[in-house]
């Protein structure tokens, strides 16, 4: 088992800027990385970033490219998702998840979750 907690959401105008960090109880290097996903209301959680252990090798969305920058800290077992320039549509609540298998794009390849942190991006 592995808890995740994230942290660092908030309230932001457009435009500015927020770090989100994910916290895991243990070491889960051998899951080859981490995931961050979010969900707006009414809508399906979608893929955002995620980040391989090893050699830090990184995956965006389109709509975040440019803005957003994941990066790990292997030593303390954090994940971070450094979110600049952001925008209304940002909104939703962020999750960290640990990745089990597959591919690093579908929510259907990580096994642990936290319980997201809230974003919210006012125009």
């Amino acid at each position: 088992q592995v808890q995740l907690v994230e942290s660092g959401g908030g309230l932001v105008q457009a435009g500015g800027s927020l770090r989100l960090s994910c916290a895991a109880s243990r070491r889960t290097f051998s899951s080859g990385g981490m995931g961050w996903f979010r969900q707006a209301p009414g809508k399906e959680r979608e893929f955002v970033a995620a980040i391989t252990w090893s050699y830090g090798y990184t995956y965006y969305t389109d709509s975040v490219k440019g803005r957003f920058t994941i990066s790990r800290n292997t030593a303390t077992n954090m994940v971070y998702l450094q979110m600049n320039s952001l925008l209304p549509e940002d909104t939703a609540v962020y999750y960290c998840a640990v990745r089990s298998s597959g591919n690093y794009y579908s929510a259907s390849s990580y096994d642990y979750w936290g319980q997201g942190t809230q974003v919210t991006v006012s125009s």
